[in-house]
């Protein structure tokens, strides 16, 4: 009787093992990896992906045979039953064996099916949106030898399934995304022997440097830059013949391996760690050094004795302070104000019993009574402020910014910032006239008032008496704002500006940009520049491996000028390929490539910019701009231009009829009406 009932299950459970192991590649493609990949809107790169389409077309795929032989259809014609799908579809010879789409705009999820593929060699789906986590079934593709998956929103921990792949794992790359937690040991006797390239920079790992990385012997390539990892640099790591190596911005301390001091990497290798981080090519550790030679010994103790009496002459200068204070109520006030005198100089501004103002160049007329008496009219608020039109007693104009209180930096930190953005002058960019602090604490930002409209409203929102924006004059405003941020990135130390979106460029009658908003990140607290950086990804101006404020420089801000440039050719709103408050926002980059593969790239620019243009695609220098906008969002960082070089290169494109420079609202005599 038992085999009367065991007979009947285990033929089910043999014909449901039939039909699951049926289940092809394609089927695998069709059903399960496009719809996790394209998320929840159609993707035109995913389009080809269809029954209709032959299996050699379908875009991003490679497909081969069993005995190794790829599908090769350059020597088939159509009507070959090579082509034809209904054939393939069930070969269950035919694998997948590459899936290539980076920077496909692709916006679902990492599906756990790609485990499922026996032969899938190659995985690169990098400059993407994906989100979600690395499935763990992404370790059971036994012959995946490449895998990228760089510059998309990946989070949570990286599985340990992940080093099932060591036995012919060749690189690894998950940079620029927002993985968490500690990197995973692989299992005992796993050294990744082929392993040549494992990038893990730009994350959010944490814990100890993962040691088991001394073990891939062959490993070239080693990025774990830009995360939170901590504690020591082991020897072992540094016994590696690395060719690249990039440990910065995290959190190691303590001396570096002797042998790095023979590896040739320079301090940048290491920069961004903890300050106790020492040793070639950073500083001599304390001590390290125990042979001194005897002029060395002089010159300590000839120090030691200069400290000791320094330190006497400080402590009885500061029981004087002490006793001036205790017969000065406003002693506090004094040592205050020899730390601004300082900071901006003897006549930096002036004092009363409402607060202080201070004063940079160009805003020497303006008085503190002046400021505190204006009418104002609020303008914009945002979480870190709110910004008033203030009309001031002799009848001129100012913008003032009250920074919130909790959003500011400690004041040793927040007054050299200002100092430093007060000294900021160019054309191009807003420049800093004072700032004033009350006695309460409240701290105003004081600027020009310029009647502009930000480059968003002349781009996207209806107006009266709105010019017309042919490319001359949308060259002038892109040059305009590159050179600001040049000018930017030129000082020493360099400046990153951290916030450039068409809503912080201001253009006036003359099309003249001008970049508002400078060095915020700088005199706020690091919630805030996280919520610029959160608003920069919803708008779709974040670069890639920008993942808070705190990690902005130069190169992040030129792949947001390139999305701000990309807007300027296109007439379109960048976002995430979405509809908001009734307004479509695209994706800026992935729409070019597209117009790009479906050869329409001249439908992709704004009708006012083509305007008077003869052959876009030859005259007016439209298709070297829209070249130089998608190089500064390359998803790489390392390879977009400087804003020199974008600067050098809108300068040579010069427009042919400089005339259209001039404003519809200008008359002959010279006089301008506001559009």
């Amino acid at each position: 009787m038992a085999a009367s009932i065991l007979l009947p299950l285990c033929i089910s459970l043999l014909l449901a093992f039939t039909l699951t192991s049926s289940v092809s590649d394609v089927d695998l493609v069709l059903y399960k990896i496009k719809p996790s990949l394209q998320g929840s809107q159609p993707n035109i790169v995913l389009l080809s992906w269809n029954a209709s389409v032959p299996l050699c077309q379908w875009r991003g795929l490679k497909w081969g045979f069993s005995d190794g032989s790829p599908l090769n259809c350059s020597s088939a014609s159509p009507s070959s039953p090579l082509w034809s799908n209904a054939t393939l579809y069930r070969n269950p010879e035919l694998n997948l064996v590459s899936l290539q789409l980076p920077s496909a705009n692709l916006a679902g999820v990492l599906p756990r099916e790609v485990g499922e593929f026996a032969n899938l060699g190659k995985l690169y789906l990098a400059g993407n949106s994906l989100s979600g986590t690395v499935p763990v079934e992404l370790g059971y593709s036994s012959a995946l030898s490449d895998v990228d998956l760089s510059f998309n929103s990946l989070q949570g921990p990286l599985p340990a399934s992940i080093w099932n792949l060591c036995s012919g794992l060749v690189s690894l790359r998950l940079h620029g995304n927002e993985l968490s937690g500690s990197v995973p040991d692989p299992v005992p006797d796993s050294n990744c022997g082929e392993l040549r390239f494992l990038d893990l920079g730009q994350n959010s790992f944490a814990g100890d440097f993962p040691e088991f990385v001394a073990g891939f012997r062959n490993l070239a390539n080693l990025d774990l830059g830009g995360n939170s990892f901590s504690g020591r640099i082991p020897a072992s790591v540094a016994a590696l013949t690395l060719r690249k190596l990039n440990v910065s911005h995290n959190n190691f301390s303590g001396p570096l391996p002797g042998d790095f001091e023979r590896s040739g990497f320079g301090p940048e290798v290491f920069e961004g760690n903890d300050p106790t981080l020492c040793g070639l090519p950073l500083t001599p550790c304390p001590g390290r050094n125990s042979g001194l030679s005897s002029g060395a010994i002089a010159g300590l103790l000839i120090g030691l004795m200069t400290g000791t009496v320094v330190f006497f002459s400080v402590l009885i200068g500061y029981f004087q302070r002490r006793k001036r204070s205790s017969s000065n109520p406003n002693g506090g006030d004094e040592e205050e104000d020899e730390e601004e005198k300082e900071l901006f100089g003897e006549t930096a501004g002036e004092q009363s019993d409402e607060g202080k103002l201070i004063l940079f160049p160009g805003g020497e007329h303006l008085r503190l009574e002046d400021i505190l008496n204006a009418t104002g009219q609020v303008i914009e608020k945002s979480n870190y402020g709110t910004v008033y039109k203030a009309k001031l007693g002799d009848g001129g104009t100012i913008a003032l910014r009250l920074l919130k209180e909790d959003c500011c930096r400690p004041r040793s930190s927040f007054l050299p910032a200002v100092k430093q953005i007060g000294k900021i002058r160019h054309e191009n960019l807003i420049p800093l006239k004072a700032f004033y602090e009350g006695k309460r604490g409240e701290k105003l930002l004081i600027h020009d008032y310029l009647p502009s409209r930000t480059l968003c409203d002349l781009l996207h929102e209806p107006m009266p008496g709105k010019p017309a924006l042919n490319w001359t004059r949308r060259r002038k405003i892109a040059l305009g704002v590159a050179r600001g941020l040049a000018h930017l990135h030129g000082l020493d130390p360099p400046m990153a500006h951290g916030n450039v979106r068409s809503k912080t460029i201001l253009v006036d009658d003359f099309f003249r940009a001008r970049l508002n908003e400078l060095g915020l990140d700088r005199i706020t607290e690091s919630h805030v520049g996280d919520e610029l950086v959160s608003i920069s990804k919803a708008e779709g101006y974040k670069a890639p491996e920008l993942q808070s404020m705190r990690k902005c420089n130069p190169r992040s801000d030129v792949y947001a000028y390139g999305i701000v440039l990309l807007e300027i050719l296109l007439g379109r709103r960048p976002g995430g390929g979405c509809s908001r408050n009734g307004k479509e926002y695209a994706d800026l980059p992935a729409l070019v490539k597209g117009a790009v593969l479906e050869e329409t790239t001249v439908d992709v620019f704004d009708g006012e910019v083509v305007k008077g243009v003869r052959n876009p695609m030859e005259d007016g220098g439209l298709i070297q701009a829209l070249r130089l906008a998608m190089g500064c969002c390359s998803p790489v960082a390392a390879v977009r231009p400087t804003m020199e070089e974008v600067v050098r290169q809108l300068e040579e494109n010069r427009p042919n009829n400089r005339s259209d420079l001039y404003s519809p609202a200008e008359t002959r005599s010279g006089s301008v009406t506001p559009f």
